[in-house]
Order: structure tokens, then C-alpha cells, then sequence
């Protein structure tokens, strides 16, 4: 079977000889030192936690009791919260595949995330209820990790699971993390946007759009084109219609403004993808953006 994590690294051009010093490893620390985690010798108070550890001013500062942590405990975990649902099996902005184009973000970032020693885990819904694998902190787990998103895109038959799945990680998921939402550019619900107000005051929230191919071209394909989610067909007379092409790409901006409007409203960082060749380079210019809105 091949491998869905060796095309990742190829694509990052990461190799056992790399140095820290390279980009990638610099985009990642800004992930791993955002607003929420500005405190890295410091966590909430859990249940179980000796009285002693817990420091009092900083517990004052932040409204909520927190305790200081060991070097040991300043390890990180990346949680991948995926919208599996049958959207994510559409073609991506550059024709290519939306499920590849999630294998290479999550691949990329959890790779970075193992190289710093810093653990994996990835959440999405099945049969209505949230699932999360354990953390993985090797590029084997990633493999684990990949395949498990794989089928259950391959698997799931409702068109997003996003609301849902941000529910569950809200309910589900006490400790701070760093998480990473990855999702297609549907617009952001009222319901959706309550989980996330909710997940980003616990959590460092990222958010990956991967974008949908044009639904409507403006000239006629040479392969019909349908729904993902409803197997509903474009009529074919509708592509070469500069009106209906007009009309389609006025909306997704609309669209688009109103989804970063959202996440700006909320704090949240979060990037566009539009396929394999440049996802890459989107994912670190959002990185050092972090780095530089930090600072």
C-alpha cells in the first residue's frame, strides 16, 4: 500500500539532514507560540493537580486557576478537528482532489509538529459522534493518522459535519491545544460561529479552507461535473454563460468575505487553499503572519 505521508514530506522538501534553521521549522514555532500559548510555563487547572503547583498571580491575571508546569509538560499537541463530510470528496480550486489537498495540509503540519516533538491527534465525526485517535508523536503515526481521515471522508454521507464536529470538540476536548480545523469554504453558521467564540477561548484555533473548483466554467468541460455530496449534474448549458460565471464568482466573494470576517471577528487564524502546488507556500506565509501579529 503506498504511502500518503512520503509524497508530504517530498512536497515540504524535508529530509533527515534538514536544519532547524530551514522556513518551515520557523512557520511552525510561530504556530506553537500564538496568543493562547504566550504562557508556556503555565496550564489550566485539571483535577488532580497538587494545590502547591498553582500560581496564584497568574491565576488572577487570567480569571481561571493555573498551575505551572514542568519542562516535561511544555509539549505540545496539534489537534486535527477534519470536516470529513462527502464535500471534501469535490475537486479542489486547481481540479485537483480536496482529499489529497487535506492529506498534504495535515500531513504538512503534523510532520513539522513531530519533528519539534510535539504530538498529533486527529478528531472527526462518525455516525453523528465526535471520534478522536490518540496522540501520535512519529511520522508512522501520521501515516495512521492520514489514512484514518482518508476513510473516513471516503465513508461519511453527509454533505459537512463541520457544526456538528465543532460541537464535539468543544464538549470533548478539555486541555489547551493547538487546534487546527480544516473544512471546505461553505459559509460559517451562526451555530458554527458560537462553537468557535466557545473553542477559542480554551484553544488556539487555526482554520484551513480548502476551496471548491468553479462549479461553472466559462467554457464548456470536456468531463461533466457534478455535486460531491448529491451526485447532482451542472447542466451543461450553463457553462460558457459569462452572466451565470458572473453571477457564481460575485457570490463565492461574498462568500469568502463574510467567512473571513468571521474569523477575523473571533481572533482565529486561517488561510485559503486552492490546490497541492501551492498550499505549501499558503500555509507558511499564514504561519509567519501569526509570528508577526504576536509580536
Amino acid at each position: 500500500m503506498a504511502s500518503l505521508l512520503e509524497p508530504v514530506k517530498s512536497k515540504l522538501f524535508i529530509s533527515s539532514t534538514l536544519k532547524s534553521a530551514h522556513p518551515l521549522d520557523g512557520g511552525y514555532a510561530s504556530l506553537v507560540r500564538g496568543r493562547s500559548l504566550d504562557f508556556d510555563d503555565l496550564r489550566p487547572y485539571e483535577h488532580g493537580d497538587e494545590v502547591r503547583d498553582i500560581d496564584w498571580k497568574a491565576t488572577a491575571r487570567m480569571g481561571e486557576p493555573m498551575v505551572k508546569r514542568s519542562h516535561a509538560e511544555r509539549r505540545h499537541t496539534v489537534l486535527f478537528a477534519v470536516d470529513t463530510g462527502a464535500a471534501m470528496r469535490a475537486r479542489a480550486r486547481d481540479e485537483g482532489g480536496k482529499t489529497e489537498l487535506a492529506v498534504l495540509a495535515v500531513g504538512a503540519l503534523a510532520t513539522l509538529a513531530v519533528r519539534h516533538d510535539d504530538d498529533v491527534s486527529l478528531m472527526h465525526l462518525a455516525n453523528g459522534r465526535g471520534r478522536r485517535l490518540a496522540p501520535r508523536r512519529s511520522e508512522g503515526g501520521i501515516e495512521q493518522l492520514l489514512r484514518a481521515m482518508v476513510a473516513a471522508i471516503e465513508a461519511e454521507p453527509a454533505a459537512s459535519t463541520r457544526d456538528e464536529l465543532l460541537r464535539a470538540v468543544a464538549q470533548g476536548v478539555a486541555r489547551r491545544m493547538i487546534l487546527v480545523v480544516v473544512t471546505d469554504e461553505a459559509p460559517v453558521s451562526a451555530r458554527a460561529e458560537r462553537e468557535l467564540r466557545r473553542l477559542r477561548a480554551q484553544h488556539d484555533v487555526v482554520w484551513l479552507t480548502l476551496r471548491d473548483a468553479d462549479p461553472v466554467l466559462a467554457s464548456r468541460p470536456r468531463v461533466g461535473r457534478r455535486d460531491a455530496a448529491s451526485g447532482w449534474a451542472v447542466p451543461e448549458f450553463l457553462h460558457g454563460s459569462a452572466e451565470v460565471v458572473a453571477e457564481l464568482t460575485e457570490q463565492r466573494a461574498a462568500d469568502d468575505a463574510a467567512r473571513r470576517a468571521v474569523l477575523d471577528r473571533l481572533g482565529i487564524s486561517h488561510v485559503e487553499l486552492d490546490g497541492r502546488d501551492t498550499a505549501v507556500t499558503a500555509l507558511l506565509r499564514m504561519l509567519h503572519g501569526r509570528a508577526h501579529a504576536h509580536r
